[in-house]
């Protein structure tokens, strides 16, 4: 194809990429009984070939674009706590829902989005019949059936790991996007109303993905005991957000809630307790799955070429981040410091940077989940409020 035609028909498939969290959220009637299909791990301890286990080593950066040196991580022997991570809406498979297959999109996600966790957790990711980028672009119908099959699937797969893997282990989620519309569902049917399961919760990064709480309230809205997190000692909690570097459009896809009793959640991933801060991305070297239509929508961010040859880089306050409530949006506000560019809204404003969502505070997020496991303990939440 065409690189111009290409670039449209990335555009039209990803017209409606967001609308999916709040479709997952309803839950259906499934239509048979039948046995649930053994879990397809993506991401599992001791899986060959895993793309959650890749090297760590990381060429950390100053914001003017200055080499500060070359870290090199081991993950650790014994982690004390697990992460389990939910990929965003990726796939390529022509069909309105994918199969179980690992298609390299996929493989690619989870480099990008939760590999660089296993600095801090065992990382657990279920491969799970999510709807589709040509379902998201309208090519093909989605039914309720398919939206709960996907979740299902992952719900499936949290059971298969907290009755064989967990051991009384401390749990981080991670998701964005279609992941965090499962998420939240997970947490408020399976973790939010059951104190045993809800004692595991280190905590939940639910990004760009519109997590809900009561207006001026830390919770409320789509958890009743989960709070937000307001510190960085607090287990238990919820971060979550969705990144803008520009103005939050009025028909903006995130920020907003249509229940005037209800607020989307901000919480800055470098100060928990509201103020502004300056953030460190991360990134992978490699690039993402040549040929995938989330390669294509990358290089229209606008982020300038990777040179390290590190398997990851760091751009230490690269960005100065605020929660903003500005045209009652609340997003995370960011502006570049030093020579770090300002990013392009893909694949319009009214989405915000919301393909960096997972990777623009990702230093942040690093340090936050290794002092949570801390102070996590197995036999309840010291520091909950």
């Amino acid at each position: 194809m065409p690189a111009t035609s290409r670039r449209i028909s990335v555009l039209a498939l990803l017209a409606v990429l967001a609308a999916v969290p709040a479709l997952l959220v309803s839950p259906v009637p499934t239509a048979s009984a039948q046995a649930d299909p053994p879990t397809v791990w993506l991401c599992r301890p001791g899986l060959p070939d895993n793309p959650c286990a890749p090297p760590l080593t990381t060429t950390r950066y100053d914001n003017q674009g200055n080499v500060l040196g070359i870290q090199r991580k081991k993950p650790p022997r014994h982690p004390k706590v697990d992460c389990f991570y939910v990929y965003p809406t990726v796939s390529d498979q022509p069909t309105p829902q994918a199969d179980f297959s690992i298609d390299p999109e996929l493989r690619s996600i989870a480099l990008f989005q939760a590999a660089r966790y296993s600095s801090e957790c065992r990382v657990f990711a279920p491969v799970y019949r999510q709807i589709t980028l040509a379902a998201i672009g309208g090519t093909v119908t989605v039914t309720p059936e398919m939206r709960e099959t996907a979740y299902q699937d992952v719900r499936h797969a949290w059971l298969d790991y907290l009755a064989h893997d967990n051991h009384g282990r401390g749990v981080v989620f991670i998701g964005h996007s279609q992941g965090t519309g499962v998420l939240r569902r997970l947490l408020r049917e399976e973790v939010d109303p059951v104190p045993a399961v809800r004692r595991h919760l280190v905590s939940a990064l639910l990004l760009g993905g519109g997590v809900t709480v009561a207006k001026g309230s830390d919770r409320g809205g789509d958890f009743q005991n989960i709070p937000a997190c307001r510190s960085p000692k607090q287990v238990g909690c919820v971060v979550a957000f969705s990144t803008f570097d520009a103005p939050v459009p009025a028909n903006s896809r995130f920020g907003r809630t249509a229940d005037p009793n209800l607020e989307v959640l901000c919480t800055n991933p470098a100060d928990l307790a509201g103020g502004s801060a300056p953030i460190d991305p991360i990134n992978p070297t490699e690039p993402f799955a040549p040929g995938t239509i989330i390669a294509a929508v990358i290089s229209l961010l606008g982020q300038p070429p990777i040179t390290a040859t590190t398997a990851w880089v760091e751009v230490r306050d690269a960005y100065q981040a605020t929660c903003s409530s500005e045209g009652g949006a609340n997003v995370l506000q960011i502006t570049p410091l030093g020579d770090a560019p300002l990013l392009n809204a893909v694949p319009d404003a009214t989405w915000g940077l919301h393909l960096v969502d997972a990777n623009i505070a990702l230093g942040d997020l690093l340090r936050l989940v290794h002092r949570q496991a801390r102070h996590w303990h197995p036999h309840g939440h010291g520091h909950h409020h």
